[in-house]
């Protein structure tokens, strides 16, 4: 479906009279695009130059558009602007000072000398530096691009433009400064190194698209290592909003988590998380899929990470295929791969059931087909109804983090994130297509942040 991801600006020059522009739209439409804006440049007598702009499916979808355009007699197709590109020109985020710098009364406060007796400060108590430094308000984005988004292993420059988004989202949702540090090696034992000799500038850590297992070994040791939160956005952020969004979608259909059977499709870091968060929530039972079907106790060639699972879950040692695990099953979590499922697949399973197919850009059943045999249905598309978007999580979980002075997250900063957002809609509010609140709801990390700095505070009590 065309989207605003892929987004063109087309300037043409056509002739000046009363289907001219008709003409364009109609061209547009034919050839699938979504006309956006239309807007005129310039103009003459005889021609009409404009600016139009069109949402299109896919890079291939966005030229057909253009070649239908060029098609058209009397057209002159002057120049193809890819909007997004255009977004990210020179980049998306910028440091911009706190403190004015106009004078020399200033800037011996801000600098020398008057920064000395900072400095100082610090020295002799160093958790002042919490206080008097941007370690109070500031989270690293850590990648080594080896999992960018569903692309795989691009490298930590192709990775950036990911992190510098990620950053301003920190800042847009919560007011948290953020910065991307994309790091020039797999070496799980430098990466560790480089963090853990960074870490005293940021008052957390936040892992990014680091591929399974070693995503987990990273993870885990530097939790060991030091003394502020470490958070896995691909593992944490994922299974909070997807918590948060099954638990109000079992609302719908009156079904307890307690009593149902869920099928999860990868056993990767998102998947992996998942489970264990809904294990600690008291699910029913779970299956964990990979490639190779369920996974159970008498799988071989397994990693620690799904010997775990195999150990944990599928009661019944189900040893099947993907499309016999959800057979009767009640959810479908799929963090996997494109069109695994069809909607007959989805008819096999229990009356009322729930299907989040979240690989994006295309999920593993098509919506279209699960909507008609499923209660709810949820996606990771923007454009789909009950979008599970980690954005829902990651501003509100550091900014809790944060006003906390938390040095660890834990797994009841997890439930509590994942309580705080699924209660965010209302409970009159939900429905089928709403289970999730929207990206956009101010309300949201404020409310999840409250949830986690009290949930901090609460164990640093004990």
């Amino acid at each position: 479906m065309p989207s605003a991801g892929f987004s063109i600006t087309i300037r043409i020059a056509a002739p000046a009279d009363p289907t001219g522009v008709g003409t364009l739209t109609t061209a547009v439409g034919t050839a699938g695009g979504v006309v956006r804006a239309l807007d005129v440049v310039d103009s003459d007598a005889d021609r009409v130059v404009v600016d139009l702009t069109c949402d299109t499916s896919d890079g291939p979808h966005a030229d057909s558009v253009v070649a239908a355009l060029r098609a058209l007699d009397d057209v002159d197709v002057r120049k193809v602007s890819d909007r997004t590109f255009l977004l990210h020109l020179g980049g998306k985020i910028e440091v911009t000072p706190k403190v004015n710098l106009r004078t020399r009364d200033e800037l011996s406060r801000a600098y020398t000398p008057g920064v000395a007796r900072v400095c100082l400060a610090i020295a002799e108590n160093p958790e002042d530096a919490r206080r008097l430094t941007i370690k109070r308000n500031t989270v690293a984005v850590v990648t080594d691009g080896t999992a960018v988004l569903g692309l795989g292993n691009l490298g930590p420059a192709a990775a950036l433009p990911v992190m510098e988004g990620k950053a301003a989202l920190f800042k847009r949702f919560a007011g948290v400064d953020a910065w991307p540090v994309c790091l020039d090696t797999t070496d799980s034992d430098e990466i560790v190194s480089i963090v853990r000799a960074l870490a005293p500038v940021y008052g957390g850590i936040n892992l990014e698209d680091i591929a399974a297992p070693r995503c987990f070994e990273i993870e885990a040791r530097l939790k060991e290592e030091l003394d502020i939160p470490v958070f896995h956005d691909d593992q944490h952020g994922t299974a909070i909003v997807v918590l948060a969004a099954l638990t109000n979608a079992l609302r719908v259909v009156g079904k307890d988590l307690k009593n149902v059977r869920v099928v999860v499709s990868g056993a990767g870091a998102a998947g992996t998380a998942i489970m264990k968060l809904l294990l600690a929530e008291g699910v029913g039972d779970i299956i964990a899929c990979d490639r190779d079907g369920a996974l159970h106790v008498g799988s071989q060639g397994l990693n620690p990470s799904m010997q775990w699972l195999a150990e944990h879950t599928n009661r019944e040692g189900y040893s099947g295929s993907l499309a016999g695990a959800i057979r009767g099953a009640d959810v479908f979590i799929g963090v996997s791969a494109p069109n695994l499922l069809t909607g007959d697949d989805i008819a096999t399973m229990a009356d009322k059931s729930i299907v989040f197919a979240l690989a994006n850009p295309d999920p593993e059943v098509d919506p279209r087909e699960a909507r008609e045999h499923a209660a709810v249905v949820a996606t990771g598309r923007s454009d789909e109804p009950n979008q599970i978007n980690n954005v829902l999580a990651f501003p509100g979980v550091f900014r809790g983090l944060l006003d906390a002075q938390a040095r660890e997250f834990t797994l009841p900063m997890a439930l509590a994130a994942a309580e705080a957002i699924a209660n965010t809609v209302g409970a009159d509010k939900v429905n089928p297509s709403v289970i999730v609140p929207s990206v956009f709801d101010p309300s949201v990390a404020p409310a999840v942040a409250a949830a986690v700095t009290e949930a901090a505070r609460r164990e640093a009590a004990r």
